[in-house]
């Protein structure tokens, strides 16, 4: 075994303009009030390896152009496709409108794991909160339902790009299960 060189990734790679017309995944996420600009990178360049549809940044979620966020997206905010809102609620009532099933990322009554998703529940979109506070109660009230990590240790959260990739992936790879 051995690690493949970069050239020999970049040939298994979409390119830059295929980027901006492949299929995507039936997943969208959703961040409002995110605070730290690394974060939104990271996240960025989760959705651009997930492919997923969009990223929707609500609230003060900071946006682009930020050099702070380009430095962890290497490159995603080019390739995925995103948009703003200043109100949560605005972006959850567009995305509700286009069909989607609205998803809190959070620990709450009633929530799913995040492991429970099947064909029903796309196209989805994933709502991720404040790294110390969460989603809001006015923007938890009007997602359809609650997806949950399971927390084995002391500590009750994750940092939010953290939970992203975890939630998104799941996602991915449960809707290409269910086609």
């Amino acid at each position: 075994m051995r690690k493949l060189l970069h050239g020999e990734i970049l040939e298994q790679r979409l390119t830059t303009e295929q980027a901006k017309s492949v299929t995507r995944h039936p997943v969208s996420v959703l961040l409002t009030n995110v605070r730290s600009l690394y974060n939104v990178g990271s996240i960025f360049r989760t959705c651009d390896s997930a492919r997923v549809s969009e990223l929707i940044l609500c609230g003060f979620t900071p946006h682009p152009p930020r050099k702070e966020i380009e430095k962890t997206a290497l490159g995603a905010v080019d390739t995925v496709p995103w948009r703003y809102f200043k109100h949560a609620h605005e972006a959850i009532e567009t995305i509700r409108a286009e069909g989607n099933t609205i998803f809190a990322v959070e620990i709450a009554e009633n929530s799913r794991t995040y492991t429970s998703l099947n064909a029903a529940d796309f196209p989805c979109c994933l709502v991720l909160g404040n790294e110390l506070t969460g989603i809001d109660d006015d923007v938890m009230s009007r997602c359809d339902s609650a997806l949950e990590i399971p927390m084995f240790g002391v500590k009750h959260s994750l940092n939010v790009a953290v939970a992203a990739g975890i939630v998104i992936f799941e996602s991915v790879n449960a809707f290409r299960r269910s086609v």
